[in-house]
């Protein structure tokens, strides 16, 4: 149960900084906002992890942690890109489809998972849920073709994200975030500089390096949650993140809420019950 809910917390986090970041990428370059954000994640990466135990840090820890901020920095550029384009609705989702796809994918094929027949019908069920909770209504095709470009290059890194992460051992601590955090600044900085593209003033910087510590520590949710329970398992809850942004604007924002996003989010809540069920 611990893991379910550590799973479930990583999505919310993750659910808030990709709506706050999509927000920071309308007033500011995407690549800055990424780049700053993956910055502000190293610092609270680094803090978490001294704070931490880690009786036992391999380089393989660590190089897995890199791979793993690897496909954050390529996951947040596209992310970011798509939504800063006005396609936060379409790129979300698709990137949580991929993001979940890949490491459902691997961890059954090659790394033995074995889900319950209970968390095989979640895992069925919250694919599906993913895409309808922020269906777009839009019927531009040229903006939505862009979008799910956008997403689909985003669901590959949140998917090797995830992926790699889960590998590093549990006496690594939290050390493998830290060294993802500096693989993803470095991935990201040839994209901001080659370009002269500059960084954004005011406090745009400083609210998109805290929104990188919290992402950050959607991360360490995640990670902690990979040593409860199948990894599997901890890939579909934290890919629940779609549900936030559709909820922030129903509340928040007064947006109205389409029969086909309901849908999905009852298909979203389904497949927490059945994932929760089969982890208990």
């Amino acid at each position: 149960m611990t893991g379910v809910l550590l799973a479930l917390a990583s999505a919310l986090l993750y659910g808030v900084a990709d709506v706050w970041g999509g927000l920071l990428s309308r007033r500011a370059n995407f690549a800055a906002v990424a780049l700053l954000g993956q910055a502000g994640g190293l610092a609270c990466a680094i803090a978490a992890a001294l704070a931490a135990p880690a009786p036992s840090v391999s380089t393989g820890d660590l190089a897995w942690g890199a791979l793993s901020g690897a496909g954050t920095g390529l996951a947040m550029v596209f992310l970011y890109r798509g939504i800063s384009k006005g396609n936060l609705s379409i790129v979300v989702p698709v990137s949580a489809v991929g993001g979940v796809a890949l490491p459902v994918v691997v961890g059954v094929a090659f790394l033995g998972d074995r889900p319950t027949a209970a968390a095989w019908l979640g895992i069925a069920i919250v694919v599906p849920a993913l895409w309808l909770v922020s269906r777009s209504r839009s019927e531009e095709g040229g903006r939505v073709r862009a979008a799910l470009v956008n997403g689909l290059a985003a669901g590959a890194g949140i998917g090797v994200q995830y992926l790699a992460l889960a590998q590093a051992g549990d006496e690594s601590g939290l050390w493998p975030v830290a060294a993802g955090r500096v693989a993803a600044v470095l991935a990201i900085a040839p994209m901001m500089f080659s370009r002269g593209r500059r960084m954004p003033g005011g406090t745009v910087w400083l609210w998109s390096a805290a929104n990188g510590g919290l992402a950050a520590a959607a991360l360490v949710c995640y990670l902690l949650a990979t040593r409860q329970q199948l990894v599997v398992t901890a890939v579909v809850l934290s890919s629940l993140y779609p549900v936030v942004p559709v909820l922030l604007g129903v509340t928040a924002l007064r947006e109205h809420l389409s029969r086909t996003q309901a849908a999905g989010l009852a298909g979203a809540a389904a497949a927490v019950v059945l994932l929760t069920l089969a982890a208990g």
